[in-house]
């Protein structure tokens, strides 16, 4: 993924436009990292024995060019997946270098993995909003507002349902992130027909179609689902 305010620069080069690599289970070194049994013996607290690597990334938040596009809204990761119960999910999110407000920590809403999911869709930024950067369009304003600073090896375990986000980069450097989304085996995917997750699903379905050709949803399912990782125990559901 390219940061939208600096993907069509003739004058940067290509490397340094990328915000995030995805589908990191296509990198042998880089997936290395779901299966660390540092990172496991904590996934195995909230997933159970059964533990599937369902989205992992690497987010290299870029130096901001003015435009704040290197933010990122306050959302709830559970907005972009398709499978329940979200009790069973959890995100581990590993800093590759010092991270605070400076170079854009996350900052976290407390508490707020107790409320449902909320509607999400694009915030109205003049500089412009990075691809499937939606954010919460209602979440309260005054909630109380924490700020995660970290050192490299540093990891931050939270619930889908964790109102979260990040700000602008204001250095000069990158900021380097490795995450993955763990879920329990036992989970299960959900129909989002008619929910708020129904305009993610458009998007993603047609962003797929522009690489994968026309495949309707229930295919992207299957792709999805032949795309996750078993990193622990016995594959059941998913």
């Amino acid at each position: 993924m390219r940061d939208v305010s600096l993907a069509k620069s003739e004058y940067i080069p290509s490397e340094k436009t990328i915000v995030k690599i995805q589908n990191l289970h296509d990198d042998k070194e880089l997936f290395r990292y779901c299966a660390l049994p540092e990172i496991l013996k904590y996934v195995e607290c909230f997933t159970g024995p059964n533990i599937m690597a369902m989205h992992a990334m690497l987010i290299n938040k870029p130096p901001d060019t003015g435009k704040k596009t290197s933010r990122h809204p306050m959302h709830q990761d559970l907005h972009y997946f398709p499978f329940r119960p979200s009790n069973l999910i959890v995100c581990a999110w590993t800093a590759m270098e010092h991270i605070d407000r400076n170079n854009g920590c996350l900052a976290v809403l407390p508490g707020t993995h107790k409320l449902p999911l909320k509607p999400h869709d694009y915030p109205q930024w003049e500089g412009g909003v990075n691809t499937m950067y939606h954010g919460i369009q209602d979440y309260a304003q005054d909630h109380a507002r924490v700020h995660l600073v970290m050192e490299k090896g540093d990891t931050v375990f939270f619930h889908p349902l964790l109102i979260h986000g990040s700000g602008r980069n204001q250095t000069q450097g990158f900021r380097k992130v490795i995450s993955c989304h763990f879920v329990s085996a036992d989970c299960h995917y959900i129909d989002v027909k008619g929910t708020c997750q129904e305009n993610i699903e458009k998007e993603v379905v047609e962003t797929a179609r522009k690489f994968y050709g026309d495949a309707n949803s229930t295919v992207l399912k299957d792709f999805l689902m032949s795309r996750a990782q078993l990193v622990k125990g016995e594959r059941t559901n998913l």
